[in-house]
């Protein structure tokens, strides 16, 4: 009697396809284990940016609450005054810490680190909100291939979505380049200006209001009828949903990326915030988690206006 083939039975394929195979057959996992090695990679790499720094320098120069980090240094308790002349006996030379720039001028190198600074930053925050997505579009996929009709790995949609979000890494390295040149941005990424960080903040407020943001958003909160609308199946057609999927991620979430200007672009608590509530704002179908966090960011943005030294000027304070 003739066996039956088994369709799990993978051994008549080479070591590397049957490694595709198994990853093709098990597309949830593969979305998990995309996003969970991603993800991992850039906040082990930012942790690291914020590790070697701890030891030696005050921390509350990366911005708002990191300060908490001066716990494990000498920097805890001291005033202004103090820690200023303790980072100066202690602080290691211009570009000492990893992953950093210099402290003078940027070049070609200095650009590159903060490249891929951002480039893991956007894959710290950006991959985790994209994961409900992901993984609709793999259900979608495995149903297909289980009638015959086959369709790109889920990381080829993966790519496709990074791409857009690694293009706003490089605008975003080159303005805070720029940013840096016009000493509006400090040597540790803060905001050397208030009116910086307070404009900033009121402009993210404002755009969680806008039509575009509640477009872009209703998009990425439910993926299947684009999916549906806009099915193709080969590794071009998926790439190109991926790169659609990401532009409408952008169009919901830029405006919350940019306030890392305004917290320090090397805060890990703010990334940290910042990511939990992009994503909350995409799981949770609520009109009023955007809204709550427009008004948040305009009322902050204002108060921080209101503590500046030219507005303060401006209406006689």
């Amino acid at each position: 009697m003739t066996k039956t083939p088994d369709k799990d039975d993978l051994s008549y394929l080479g070591a590397a396809d049957r490694g595709v195979a198994w990853f093709a057959r098990r597309p949830r996992m593969t979305v998990i284990l995309t996003v969970v090695v991603l993800a991992g990679l850039g906040w082990v790499y930012l942790l690291i940016m914020v590790g070697v720094m701890v030891p030696d320098m005050d921390m509350g120069a990366l911005g708002p609450g990191m300060g908490a980090f001066n716990v494990f240094n000498n920097f805890s308790g001291l005033d202004a005054t103090a820690r200023a002349a303790l980072a100066a006996i202690c602080a290691p030379t211009a570009g000492g810490y990893f992953g950093m720039p210099s402290a003078g001028p940027w070049d070609v190198a200095d650009f590159f680190l903060v490249l891929v600074m951002w480039v893991m930053m956007v894959m710290a925050m950006m991959l985790p909100t994209a994961g409900p997505m992901l993984a609709t579009y793999a259900d979608i996929a495995d149903s297909g291939r289980r009638t015959g009709n086959r369709a790109a790995p889920v990381v080829v949609l993966a790519a496709g979505y990074l791409s857009v979000w690694v293009a706003f890494a490089v605008v975003a390295s080159l303005a805070q380049w720029g940013l840096t040149a016009l000493q509006a941005m400090t040597p540790m990424m803060a905001p050397a200006s208030l009116v910086l960080a307070g404009t900033t903040m009121i402009a993210a407020g404002i755009y969680q209001f806008t039509p575009a943001k509640y477009a872009c958003l209703t998009r990425c909160q439910a993926p299947v009828p684009y999916f549906h609308a806009k099915w193709r199946g080969d590794t071009a057609g998926v790439f190109r949903l991926g790169v659609e999927q990401g532009l409408f991620c952008f169009g919901c979430c830029w405006a919350l990326m940019a306030v890392m200007f305004a917290v320090g672009v090397m805060n890990v608590i703010w990334i940290a915030i910042l990511g939990a509530a992009m994503a909350l704002e995409k799981i949770v179908i609520s009109i009023w988690i955007p809204r709550i966090l427009g008004v948040v960011f305009f009322l902050w943005g204002c108060a921080v206006l209101l503590m500046s030294e030219p507005i303060r000027r401006a209406i006689g304070l």
